[in-house]
This record gives C-alpha cells, structure tokens and sequence, in this order.
C-alpha cells in the first residue's frame, strides 16, 4: 500500500507542477501583451521593472493555475492509472479506491491551504503593487506628462512649468512659476533637470519629483525681482499629475485582501446604521416622514463587499471539488492521451467559474443572494465528486 501511494503522489506531483506552470504561462503571457509588453515596446519600462512586475502578477495568476492544475493531475494520473489497468490490479490485490487515493485527498487538502493564503492575503497585496507598478512605469514617460514648449497650467499646487526639451526623464531649459492668490511669488530656472516618479498608496495617484540642476530662484515682491541663488544648485517641486486628478477613484474591493475587506464590511454596516433619533426630530411631520423613509426598502451598499468576501474564501475550496470529480472522471475516462484530460478539464473550469461570474453580476441584487451564488460551484463539484467516487468504488 505504502508503494502505491508514493507511486500516486508522485505522479501528481510531477503532473500537477508541470499543469500548473503551463497554465501560468498561459496565463501571464495575456496580462504580459495587455499591459507591460506595450510599455516595454513603448520605452516606458525597463527589463527590472518587468521582471518586478512579473514576480508580483505570478501568486494573481496562481489562484487560478493552481485549481486548474490539481484538476488536469488527477485526470491525466488517473486516466493513465486505469487505461494501464494499474487499478484493475490494485482491485483485484484487494486495495479499495478510497484507501488507494487518500494521499491525493490529502494533497488536496494541502493545496487549498495554499490557495486561501494566496486568495485572502499574498494576492491582493501583490496585485496592488503590480498596478502601483505598472502606473509607475506607465508614467514614467514624461513626454506625455509634460509636453515640450508648453505651459502647463492645469496642476494639484500652485505652479506653472514650461520646459523647453523633453528627453525621456531629463529635462533641459526648465522654468517653474510659483503663485498664490493669482499672483506670481517667485520663479525657478534651470538649464536642465530630473523628473522623479512616486507611487502611492493609491496606484491611480502619482506624485512628480522635478529636480532641477544649476537652478537659481527669483523672488517677486511688490514688483520687484530679487535674485536668490539656490543652495547647492539644486532646487525641488513636487505635485500630482494631473490625469490623476481627474481620474480620481478609491482603490477597487477586488484588490482588498480579506482583513481589508472584514474592515470595509464594519464601516459601510457603521454607516447603514448611524442616524438621528426619530424622538429628537423638531416637528411631529418631520418625525413621521422619517418613519416612513426607514420602512421603505433601503438599498444594501455592504452587498458587493460581501460578495467579495465570499468569493475570496469560497474559491479557496476549489482544490478540494476539483480532486474529487477529477478522479472518478479520469478513471470512467479511461484515456491515456492528454488532449483528452486537458479538454475535460477546460469543460469543468468553465462550468465552475462561470457561477463565479454569475454570483459578481448579481452585486446590487440582494434578492438573489449573490454571495450564496459563489458557493454553489463547490457544493456542486464536491457532492458530485463524492457520488461518482462511490460508484467507482463499488464497481458500478
């Protein structure tokens, strides 16, 4: 017994990595053209803020491949094991299915560890420093920042920029206007500089760091210019682009990890629930007119947030549903070409992910209990899994 387990574990483990690294390929080869190979044609990027931007796509991208790749193991594995008729064998030595693919189950069980760690922490921290990232590298050519000859105006402080050459992040023939109160205070000219990009917290929010080399600054007073040069020759102005500005929008609960979101549920259930007192309200008409507002149907603004709550833990089950309808399908397959495993395996992800789509759809109709929605994939795979099992046990 203790040879057939090493045997099936060590056949999924080989064919989960393989499956796994291909579907991540796969996988980061779309995110790769969509986003970062356009910055990278474009001169946006460089190689290390690629690579950097990979690295924290890679556990995003493996809340997916993983299910995927545990699903395709146990089909391929167990469509060969029973096309060799190595289970025929095992049957007729009097090893029972449920005790032959325990370790399985167990690596299952494992792997949907793995993917909750992923799916409520390690992924959405990484894939909010992928988009901080990535509007780093998307701003970092400031010709599309700051045009050439050109005053721009439109910035979040109290300044006026003309540049007259515009060389990637250098900057020659540099003048900043200072103002307040629709006056202008002083003024900074430099014959070349340095444009400094930091990301925030918020990936959408940008600040430019113009560093300015052999500056001097003059001061306007009254209507008098009075020169003072810069110490060391350096001078430094900072403000938000402004894109940014006009685009502004809080970060998206799709990239809250689990903590965040439990947090975010608090404060909208907090906001639901602070209200005047009726009893304290001026007038009687104004007291029963509140009555009547809390009676009407309020619209639940904690629904999206709990769906994705719900969807964070529930996808982390998907290891588990995966196995158990993989090996009995496998096994009726009775297939040794891979094709054939990677296909079934394509049919069943659509069908599990697609009630994923549905449950998010639904986000403003609490009618429909979208966040019970996302567990319906599970309970579906795994009751299905567990019957197939049976009957493959007992021989039917």
């Amino acid at each position: 017994m203790k040879t057939l387990h090493l045997y099936l574990t060590r056949q999924v483990l080989g064919t989960l990595l393989m499956t796994v690294m291909v579907f991540t390929f796969v996988m980061m080869i779309g995110s790769v053209t969509k986003e970062i190979l356009g910055l990278l044609v474009g001169g946006q990027a460089t190689l290390g803020l690629v690579a950097r931007a990979l690295v924290l796509l890679l556990p995003y991208v493996l809340v997916f491949a993983l299910p995927m790749g545990l699903l395709t193991a146990t089909l391929l594995v167990f469509g060969r094991f029973s096309a060799d008729n190595e289970l025929t064998a095992a049957k007729a030595s009097g090893v029972s299915l449920v005790s032959l693919i325990t370790p399985v189950l167990i690596l299952s069980v494992l792997c949907s560890a793995a993917a909750a760690y992923i799916n409520l922490d390690l992924a959405p921290r990484c894939r909010m420093a992928y988009k901080r990232l990535i509007a780093q590298g998307g701003l970092a050519q400031s010709a599309n920042l700051i045009p050439e000859r050109t005053y721009i105006t439109d910035l979040d402080t109290n300044c006026i920029i003309y540049v007259g050459k515009v060389s990637g992040t250098n900057l020659e023939d540099v003048l900043i206007y200072e103002w307040r109160d629709n006056k202008v205070e002083s003024y900074n000219r430099a014959d070349n500089g340095v444009i400094q990009i930091n990301t925030l917290q918020n990936p959408t929010t940008v600040v430019l760091t113009v560093v300015l080399s052999n500056a001097y600054s003059v001061s306007v007073r009254d209507g008098s210019s009075i020169p003072q040069p810069t110490p060391y020759g350096n001078i430094q102005f900072e403000y938000t682009n402004a894109p940014t500005r006009k685009e502004r929008r809080s970060v998206d609960i799709s990239d809250l990890n689990f903590r965040q979101l439990r947090e975010e549920l608090d404060r909208l259930n907090e906001q639901m629930h602070v209200s005047q007192p009726v009893d304290k309200l001026p007038t009687e008409a104004l007291r029963e007119q509140m009555r009547k507002i809390r009676n009407q149907k309020k619209p639940d603004i904690t629904l999206p947030v709990r769906v994705q709550l719900h969807r964070q833990v529930a996808f982390s089950f998907a290891c588990i549903g995966f196995t158990l309808i993989g090996i009995p399908l496998g096994i009726r397959a009775h297939r040794r070409e891979t094709t054939f495993g990677i296909a079934i395996a394509l049919i069943l992800v659509v069908i599990y992910y697609s009630f994923f789509i549905l449950g998010q759809s639904f986000d403003t109709r609490p009618d429909l209990v979208p966040h019970l929605i996302l567990w319906v994939p599970n309970f579906l795979f795994q009751a299905v899994g567990i019957v197939l099992l049976w009957r493959a046990n007992r021989g039917l």
